[in-house]
């Protein structure tokens, strides 16, 4: 499934409106989210199917739709670009706002980074439920892609396990615990695991100081409670983890 289905899919009734609203929805897109300069028929062809819609002819709607009075559409040298007022009316329908698009542009970008398909699955999720202001499930599912991430780190080096292993004994001498695969860590407790990163000197202590911060969140964010979670906190979630542990443990 792609970004712009996903994208369509987050529109309430997108389905079911007419080819020029579908049209211009996703012209935004192609501007606002893919941050593209302008657009043709080939491209705009391709956004539909990737939609999965069939496109309309469009020989026919992009010059109609910049002929218009006023237009909603400009004609460029090598295609199209939203008429500026219908790009800031859809900048307000839509989440045009510059922190969202950078936020979701950090996510987007993720997938070349990220090679398990398993992070990307997570990725995938955390992307859906913050495009559509799902903030407290955005939060929870970009720990699991930064916890999952960590872990996978972890067992990618034989040096690096060996340390962590050591750290257990260190930290948690009574667990008697040394891990051998993945599902071994089902004995431990995010926590007792960050803690064990410290101790083994695997991570830095700022690193691990923005992974307990960030797990405390989690677990609010997790557990039915009254709090409101906004988008600051879910950008914030969302940049910090990204930048500060999913890049930075390569």
């Amino acid at each position: 499934m792609s970004e712009i289905h996903d994208f369509a899919g987050s529109i309430p009734g997108f389905y079911r409106r007419t080819a020029v609203e579908q049209l211009l929805a996703l012209a935004w897109y192609v501007e606002a989210r893919q941050q593209r300069v302008g657009f043709d028929g080939t491209s705009m062809r391709q956004c539909f199917r990737d939609a999965g819609l069939d496109a309309p002819d469009m020989s026919i709607y992009l010059p109609r739709l910049a002929a218009k009075k006023p237009p909603q559409l400009v004609k460029e040298r090598g295609g199209y670009r939203l008429a500026a007022s219908v790009r800031r009316e859809l900048d307000k329908r839509l989440g045009g706002d510059p922190t969202v698009v950078a936020v979701a542009k950090v996510l987007t970008d993720l997938p070349a980074k990220l090679p398990d398909l398993a992070e990307r699955a997570f990725l995938t999720e955390a992307l859906s439920c913050y495009k559509v202001k799902a903030f407290r499930a955005a939060i929870v599912m970009t720990w699991n892609l930064a916890y999952d991430h960590v872990v996978r780190w972890i067992f990618a080096d034989a040096g690096r396990l060996n340390s962590f292993n050591s750290g257990i004994t260190t930290k948690y001498p009574k667990k008697n615990l040394v891990l051998k695969k993945v599902e071994d860590l089902d004995e431990m407790k995010e926590s007792e695991v960050i803690e064990v990163l410290r101790v083994a000197r695997l991570l830095d202590k700022n690193t691990t100081q923005i992974l307990r911060d960030k797990l405390n969140r989690r677990n609010m964010a997790a557990h039915p409670s009254r709090v409101i979670f906004t988008q600051h906190q879910a950008d914030d979630m969302i940049t910090d983890l990204v930048a500060n542990v999913i890049l930075l443990l390569t």
